[in-house]
């Protein structure tokens, strides 16, 4: 594939290719509708035979070049798998197109200090598992790190003391950012407000901006309530402080909180039991 991408990469192949669509034609010829050299078409048709697209053979004093249908249709092939693969309904380009509507929108009205300030959000889950099993994911640092984060990140840094006046730390990275050579994609800091456990948890976060600077402050309340079939976890969300260019931080809350709570929620369905306790503060 990478020999055919590389022949059909030139223009004046791309145009004989063209050509030969049509019929198969003499060296001399496609030179001509080519408006290029003998010589050099010689070599570009040359080119394209070692790749598999044509095939030649001698006629009398001329050589005749055929195109060859088959590597093409494997190629459009495999082009339009790659299509499907980007445009699958709930995946990841999906998500990247709503960010960008909502970056968008927000860029827009974020014209001054406080523009986002009272900014509510509100997220539900129906969750399996008890309310001490929840809490436990809500607030254990080793739990916390396999699903506080967003689709396609990874936890690389979380401090989280559930206490009262306890100090969060929240950092991540790409998933495929494995030796940490990349840029931190995110790192907020925080400290918890309320602790109720099983019932209530309240803790503010604040983003980091590019210059060390808060972003904007989130003050989210978290309650547990029991049910016959588990946990209904009911999570506000109320924005404080916010700056000018809190806009990117912004219009990623509703996906990004939305992604974790789901992990939280496939976590606790196939693996409610779990108990790993390891410690993630301070890895990379």
């Amino acid at each position: 594939m990478d020999a055919l991408l590389t022949a059909l990469a030139d223009p004046v192949r791309w145009r004989l290719v063209g050509l030969l669509a049509e019929r198969p034609r003499s060296v001399g010829v496609l030179a001509q509708l080519a408006e290029a050299r003998q010589p050099q078409t010689t070599k570009h048709l040359q080119a394209l035979e070692r790749a598999g697209l044509v095939t030649s053979q001698r006629t009398g004093q001329r050589r005749i070049y055929a195109l060859r249908p088959a590597p093409l249709r494997d190629l459009a092939a495999a082009l339009s798998r790659l299509a499907d693969t980007a445009d699958k309904v709930g995946g990841p380009r999906g998500t990247y197109d709503r960010y960008g509507l909502s970056l968008q929108a927000e860029r827009l009205a974020a014209e001054a200090s406080g523009w986002a300030d009272g900014r509510p959000f509100r997220f539900f889950r129906s969750l399996t598992g008890h309310p001490e099993l929840v809490w436990r994911h809500l607030t254990e640092a080793s739990l916390l790190a396999g699903w506080w984060m967003p689709d396609d990140l990874r936890v690389s840094e979380l401090v989280f003391e559930a206490r009262p006046g306890g100090r969060i730390v929240q950092e991540y990275r790409d998933a495929e950012d494995a030796d940490g050579s990349d840029l931190v994609v995110g790192r907020a800091e925080g400290a918890v407000d309320d602790v109720r456990p099983g019932e209530r948890l309240a803790y503010r976060l604040s983003p980091l901006l590019p210059d060390g600077g808060f972003a904007f402050t989130a003050h989210v309340d978290i309650g547990l309530r029991p049910t016959d079939a588990g946990t209904d976890l009911d999570v506000h969300w109320r924005i404080t402080d916010s700056t000018v260019d809190s806009a990117d931080f912004i219009a990623g809350i509703e996906i990004g909180f939305g992604q974790s709570l789901d992990k939280l929620a496939a976590t606790l369905a196939t693996d409610s039991g779990s108990t790993d306790n390891t410690d993630t503060r301070g890895t990379n």
